[in-house]
């Protein structure tokens, strides 16, 4: 088919209202024929970044390491093989932004230029679909499930932002285990034209509550902030809200705003683990070692100190990883504490290889998840961003 009729074709797919509705599979196949592609298969990543997993019941599932379609995922670069049933298959990544959502399998007789400029297309129009259909569609939930959800999670997940945000300043990404046990870690990440956003936070305890906890300090710090609050008053409202609403709660955290064009990072830490900047692949020691704060919600207000918050230059190419205790808390597989220093080579042998932020993230938890056998005994919450400014 000649790439203006290709063309033509798409459109017409696009304009027709009765598009709109159809499952996804119905709509791949539609979409891939008004392309003049001879067949396409989504594949979604489940929870924990472990398997790329079919939307369709004839294929599959594809583990994320050690297969092709996994090193597509993992560098977002398209990658080909030959096919079993004759042919090319070529592996596009299915992105959202900077959020990685799986693979897209396109299956063609020959591989040539007008086909990957196709399925190029057909993947950048899919992710589209999956990110506005999912929201509210339960099948893409239950195909990347691997497990039973308990309540708390499933209250939690619903508040939390995609894995990983960016734009061509900075990326931020972030994984949370146990995926389906978690009760009151949570992350958040946002972005303006000028500013990156994000949170850690860890509510007292390990249960629904926990949850609720966790669920009233991400809306408490999204409300102020697109208000325009400033780094003091978010947080001065999330301790009003707790006091409020949960006078028995309280979570730690570490909220924090960096200015995209200077690198300036300002930060406020409130009884948790101190955050850690990493330089040229190596960790720089207590770089952002400060006094920590009392935790969000009733015992701020037993004292008078005012909340500090602190402020550090960062450097082109700078990753600055925040986390919650469950993570130095964990144990090797000799029984013993992780512990930071251990956490910190971990992270520096993570994120050595030049791989992108969110597959260093993956490679981390799961790193620490194989010493747990695949088990923690708290939630682990691991958020790294990277400044990556144009003109470095």
């Amino acid at each position: 088919m000649p790439t203006s009729e290709a063309s033509d074709g798409l459109l017409d797919f696009l304009a027709d209202p009765a598009h709109l509705t159809l499952d996804l599979v119905t709509a791949v196949a539609r979409c891939a024929k008004a392309l003049g592609l001879q067949h396409a298969v989504v594949y979604l990543v489940d929870l924990q970044q472990r398997h790329l997993v079919p939307q369709t019941d004839v294929a599959s599932a594809i583990p994320v390491d050690g297969s092709l379609a996994g090193w597509a995922y993992r560098t977002q670069a398209l990658r080909v093989e030959e096919s079993d049933a004759g042919g090319i298959t070529t592996w596009f990544p299915l992105l959202d932004g900077a959020e990685r959502l799986g693979v897209l399998a396109v299956n063609q007789p020959a591989l040539t230029p007008a086909s990957l400029a196709r399925g190029r297309a057909l993947a950048s129009l899919l992710a589209m679909m999956i990110t506005s259909k999912r929201a509210y569609e339960d099948s893409f939930v239950r195909r990347t499930r691997t497990e039973r959800m308990q309540l708390p999670s499933e209250m939690l997940r619903a508040f939390l932002p995609p894995r990983t945000i960016g734009n061509a300043q900075v990326v931020s990404t972030a994984v949370l285990e146990p995926a389906y046990e978690i009760g009151g870690d949570a992350f958040d990440h946002s972005l303006t034209e000028t500013t990156l956003h994000v949170a850690v936070l860890d509510a007292m305890g390990h249960d629904l509550a926990s949850g609720l906890t966790s669920a009233v300090s991400l809306a408490a710090c999204r409300n102020a902030r697109r208000t325009g609050a400033d780094l003091p008053e978010l947080v001065e409202s999330v301790d009003e809200a707790l006091a409020r609403w949960l006078p028995d709660k309280f979570c730690t955290a570490v909220i924090a705003q960096l200015d995209l064009a200077t690198g300036v990072l300002r930060w406020s830490n409130c009884g948790h683990p101190s955050p850690i900047l990493i330089r040229g692949g190596q960790l720089i020691t207590d770089a952002m070692e400060r006094e920590a704060d009392p935790p969000m919600g009733s015992p701020s207000l037993l004292t008078s100190r005012p909340r500090q918050t602190h402020e550090i230059a960062l450097e082109p190419g700078d990753r600055v990883l925040l986390y919650t205790d469950g993570v130095v808390e964990a144990r090797t597989r000799e029984a013993k504490l992780l512990g930071l220093e251990r956490f910190a080579d971990y992270v520096i042998r993570a994120t050595a290889g030049g791989e992108l932020a969110p597959e260093s993230m993956r490679r981390l938890i799961h790193s620490i998840l194989d010493t747990q056998e695949g088990r923690l005994r708290d939630d682990a919450t691991l958020l790294m961003f990277e400044w990556r400014p144009p003109s470095a």
